[in-house]
């Protein structure tokens, strides 16, 4: 924890200043004023939010996504204030969202810089109607090569997030948090509503490596892949069972409100492969949701993997494409990629489900 002496922007000019094999003064200079651009339009959706249904931005937009989902009114006007709020310093050289079908290059209007954006501006969103907590996600990556005369393309961002040079998110509760990296560990930053700054609250967080929590939309599990159905079902026998401890299972439907937590107390979220939807490799966006919060939790101890690799070292395919997602606290995260390893080999131990190890109402043969 720290007195909340220290602005953003000092913390940025002062950290970048003192990286070891930096990319320089200028340009170092370009990613704190990138980042302190997208901390403006954090406060401006926080000023936004916080009237609540007064704002008049409540409610559907009558029109659906790229992704084919329903989109809220704030999903609309917060994808406009980051682009508003980032275009015009000449530090970007496109941006690409999730509310958005195609890439964003700067307007001809426009310097262009040297970095790409991406992000998520409003996570959660299904929890506006009933006040529950949202935020957004963003990631920065070096386009490298960037010149005004020099077209931007969809491949400029499909890159690993290993390449991630800064990647945050806002949390939108009680209080305002923004928490980032750029690649120095992750730190938090409240808003403090009555001067307009972020201060420093939570210096160099570290997620411990041990939990008894756990995060998971339970209603899907009929879809999960065993090795996840292993684990739940061993943290759900709690104490009597292998783990011989009791576990929490938590989900509030909006990954920064999950990522957070993880990283003020621990825990881990996850949201695997199923066969729900077969064609879907996972649930979450890679480059605007996995990438970014990949970077923040490793920056703080832990580790995030697909169930199968680092989703850091995962390459994306399409500006859109999705991951399963698992991350937080290391040795349950290690245990989930060690059930996933010794299953895909064969080598597991049989598991059965006790809903459908024995006979009961729901299994067929059941007779009073």
């Amino acid at each position: 924890m720290q007195d909340g002496r220290t602005t953003l922007s000092k913390f940025l000019i002062d950290t970048l200043d003192r990286q070891p094999g930096g990319a320089g003064p200028a340009r170092n200079a370009g990613l704190a004023a990138l980042l302190i651009d997208v901390a403006a339009a954090i406060k401006s959706i926080s000023a936004m939010l916080t009237k609540g249904a007064l704002s008049g931005h409540y409610g559907s937009a009558q029109s659906i996504n790229t992704h084919g989902e329903e989109q809220k009114k704030l999903d609309i006007t917060t994808n406009e204030t980051f682009v508003q709020q980032c275009e015009w310093d000449g530090l970007l050289a496109a941006m690409a969202s999730e509310e958005m079908e195609h890439i964003y290059p700067i307007p001809p209007g426009y310097p262009r810089g040297d970095y790409l954006l991406a992000f998520d501006p409003l996570d959660g969103s299904s929890n506006i109607d009933i006040n529950g907590v949202v935020g957004s996600i963003f990631s920065v990556l070096r386009h490298e090569g960037a010149s005004v005369d020099t077209s931007v393309d969809e491949s400029a961002f499909l890159r690993p997030g290993c390449e991630q040079v800064a990647a945050g998110y806002a949390v939108y509760g009680p209080a305002t948090m923004l928490v980032i990296s750029v690649g120095n560990g992750t730190h938090g930053f409240t808003l403090e509503r009555d001067i307009g700054n972020f201060v420093l609250t939570h210096s160099n967080i570290r997620i411990p490596e041990d939990t008894c929590e756990f995060a998971i939309n339970a209603s899907n599990e009929r879809f999960w892949e065993p090795p996840v159905r292993r684990y739940v079902q061993e943290c759900k026998d709690g104490r009597s069972g292998c783990r011989t401890s009791d576990f929490n299972m938590r989900w509030i439907a909006s990954m920064v409100a999950e990522v957070h937590r993880i990283l003020m107390r621990g825990g881990v979220f996850m949201y695997p492969r199923d066969s729900k939807t077969p064609v879907m490799e996972g649930r979450l966006r890679l480059l605007y949701e996995a990438n970014p919060m990949s970077f923040l939790v490793e920056q703080a101890g832990g580790l995030a993997i697909t169930g199968r690799e680092r989703i850091l070292d995962v390459t994306p395919r399409t500006l859109h494409g999705r991951v399963p997602v698992i991350l937080g606290s290391r040795n349950e995260v290690e245990r989930i990629g060690r059930y996933h390893d010794e299953y895909d080999r064969g080598t597991d131990q049989p598991f059965t489900s006790p809903l459908f190890g024995r006979r009961s109402l729901f299994l067929p043969g059941f007779s009073a």
